[in-house]
């Protein structure tokens, strides 16, 4: 016959779990057939503030995918960035995340 082992059970305090927050916005560069790679690459590092390697992937999403989301935040952070991008001659929208 099997005996039971009966374990102690902690109570732990209640605690905040933080869950991803899909709320805010994405800055959107979009695809066209006029722009370098390199331009991109450079508008991405100068702007956006990615490093090198970000902005290489992010360029080949853009041109495989049609898009890519290359920043999220607020609205007025990535109008600005929006505003540089298309200064520069590349299609770029913000828009608001869906969740």
């Amino acid at each position: 016959m099997k005996t039971l082992e009966l374990t102690k059970t902690e109570l732990l305090p209640d605690i905040d779990v933080l869950e991803d927050d899909l709320s805010g916005f994405h800055l959107i560069v979009w695809n066209d057939e006029v722009n370098t790679f390199d331009w991109v690459i450079d508008t991405l590092i100068k702007v956006c503030h990615h490093t090198h390697e970000q902005a290489e992937q992010c360029t080949m999403l853009i041109h495989y995918k049609g898009k890519c989301s290359v920043k999220t935040g607020d609205y007025d952070e990535l109008k600005i960035m929006c505003d540089g991008i298309t200064d520069r001659g590349i299609g770029a929208t913000v828009e608001e995340l869906v969740s």
